[in-house]
């Protein structure tokens, strides 16, 4: 008789006892959640044992259960090792499952507004338990995913993969490309720092020049919410990213597996015979399993990648985190991602309809519909000259536009503005903000005389000679007693040496002076011959490479100089914070 009205788990221990019972509950549950593998099963797969039932149980799961019918039950053995997938559309996918999972934490203490954004930022930096470490594996795995990516493609394109029957697979690659790299520009804007909010702006300008002008405008309008980013925007930009944009990588994720079934994985080119496809006849001697060996390789490199992203958030890597976002304050080189560089670099060549629209369109455009041109037969190195002839053509382009994207190209900053910049920041602490207090001593600092008494006085009989303002142009060595200040003032002079090529005799001086209780303000001054320009712009030099000065009636050099002045409380709190 039924312990309960009706059978139940109380009646199995009754008949089998308790252990018995657990365990074939257990083993029962597995099987449903596995389709098809009990606790065993399991076992052997991980252990790497022979299956010991009959029929194979591992293939069970491929025909009866959902996520198992996006892998195949098994491979050809040529193409389960490094060579020729180098796991990276595996990878690919991994870092896409990590943006999803350490994206779902980041939302809960996220909210898509101006007002919020960036204080949401600080506060998971500081107050909610690992949050540096989520954010730092978001932002990681982010940059881990465009790479994979690009690498995946370039691996499907040198090995040629991506020929007949695989077309429709590369152009899905193509716009898994494509929403990668506006997931990552969409995700840039929410911190809502200076950083993301002005290399958005830059980006979004470039939808706005679409011609004609009301199609333009109007896109501008659609992805910012008005003329200008702001509240508008930040939310489209939110949505896009967290819901929009993964809902479409995950369709078309899920079409691209479908076809790498269907068609099979590409063998690697010297093994198939020119004009045949042999990638879904395995030999049963050639044949891997899914279970288990692809499975637990597939789990060494997920452990092993895991690891690596744990060990560079942890000690080396943390996502920037730049000021408030101001409209009013431009940083000074505000570059795109490095992903986005060579884009940047082609507005630098032209105009940026031409550069930044019809030409990235027809590369993209290009991706795509090359599979059905190229429609030679052969997959081989050796008959695909021209092919691979692109592909090492492309890399060389990416990474010479990469270069004229950052801006150590084609970005014209007077030296002076640079050292300036260098020890105080418009944005962030900087050197000269970071040395204590008590150890900005009142007085003028010149870095020909930082800690010698004697030619800070001759510095200062000149200076009067000269007629300056003594109150600005007495000289002192820099205290004993103020290291921090000695050890800034021998950066300004190196500053020069960086930054000083086109400052003939340059030279600075630090000036300062007690403004208020407990507020000193610090003037940077910065001296420098003039050089002669010829009529194209261009500094003259003599033949030996000098530049040559402008000279006044008496035949002395002119002299340039530029200032700027910041104040500093003794209260601010930036006192022995970073660079």
């Amino acid at each position: 008789m039924s312990v309960l009205p009706f059978p139940s788990f109380l009646d199995d221990i009754k008949e089998k006892g308790a252990r018995r019972a657990i365990t074939d509950l257990v083993d029962e549950t597995v099987t449903r959640v596995t389709a098809g593998l009990n606790v065993r099963d399991i076992r052997e797969v991980l252990r790497g044992d022979a299956p010991s039932r009959r029929p194979n149980p591992r293939l069970t799961p491929h025909a009866d259960a959902f996520w198992m019918h996006m892998r195949p039950s098994y491979y050809h053995a040529s193409v389960t090792g490094v060579y020729p997938t180098l796991r990276l559309g595996w990878l690919t996918t991994y870092f896409f499952v990590v943006e999803i999972i350490t994206g779902m934490f980041l939302m809960v203490f996220y909210t898509p507004s101006p007002l919020s954004a960036y204080e949401n930022m600080l506060n998971l930096l500081s107050n909610v338990p690992f949050g540096q470490l989520i954010r730092d594996l978001h932002r990681l795995g982010a940059e881990g995913m465009v790479m994979m990516v690009f690498l995946h493609m370039l691996r499907t394109f040198v090995t040629g993969s991506y020929k007949k029957p695989r077309q429709f697979t590369w152009a899905t690659g193509v716009i898994l490309l494509l929403t990668t790299l506006i997931l990552s520009f969409s995700g840039y804007l929410l911190p809502w720092d200076q950083l993301a909010f002005w290399a958005v702006t830059i980006g979004t300008s470039m939808a706005e020049a679409a011609p004609p002008e009301i199609v333009g405008t109007n896109v501008n309008l659609l992805l910012r919410g008005a003329p200008d980013i702001g509240a508008g925007g930040l939310l489209r930009f939110y949505l896009l990213h967290v819901f929009a944009l993964p809902l479409i990588t995950i369709i078309f994720i899920g079409v691209h597996y479908y076809k790498v079934i269907l068609h099979g994985h590409s063998l690697p080119p010297g093994e198939d015979e020119v004009g045949t496809d042999t990638a879904k006849r395995v030999p049963l001697d050639r044949r891997t399993y899914f279970l288990p060996d692809v499975l637990t390789n597939e789990v060494l490199w997920i452990g092993a990648v895991t690891f690596l992203l744990i060990v560079l958030t942890v000690w080396f890597y943390h996502a920037p985190l730049e000021s408030h976002a101001d409209p009013q304050v431009t940083p000074l080189h505000t570059t795109a991602p490095w992903y986005f560089l060579w884009l940047q670099a082609m507005l630098k060549l032209g105009d940026k309809v031409f550069f930044g629209l019809v030409i990235p369109g027809l590369l993209f455009l290009f991706l795509l519909v090359y599979p059905y041109i190229d429609v030679g037969k052969s997959r081989r190195y050796a008959h695909r000259r021209l092919g691979l002839s692109l592909s090492m053509l492309a890399v060389a382009g990416f990474v010479v536009l990469s270069w004229m994207g950052s801006p150590e190209y084609g970005v014209e900053t007077s030296g002076d503005q640079e050292v300036a910049q260098a020890l105080a920041p418009m944005e962030g602490v900087g050197p000269l903000r970071s040395v204590p207090f008590e150890q900005l001593v009142p007085g003028v600092y010149s870095t020909a005389a930082m800690d010698d008494a004697d030619v800070a006085a001759a510095l200062t009989a000149r200076f009067e000679s000269e007629g300056r303002a003594m109150d600005r142009f007495t000289v002192s060595p820099v205290p004993a007693d103020a290291p921090r200040l000695l050890g800034l003032m021998e950066q300004f002079d190196h500053l020069f040496d960086v930054w000083g090529a086109n400052m003939p005799n340059a030279w600075g001086q630090l000036m300062i002076r007690d403004w208020q209780p407990g507020l000193r303000r610090v003037e940077i001054y910065i001296e420098w011959d003039r050089p002669q320009i010829d009529e194209q712009g261009e500094i003259i030099r003599d033949a030996e490479g000098n530049i040559q000065v402008v000279l006044d009636a008496d035949g002395n050099p002119e002299r340039e100089n530029s200032g700027k002045a910041i104040y500093i409380s003794a209260e601010s709190g930036y006192f022995g914070g970073g660079h």
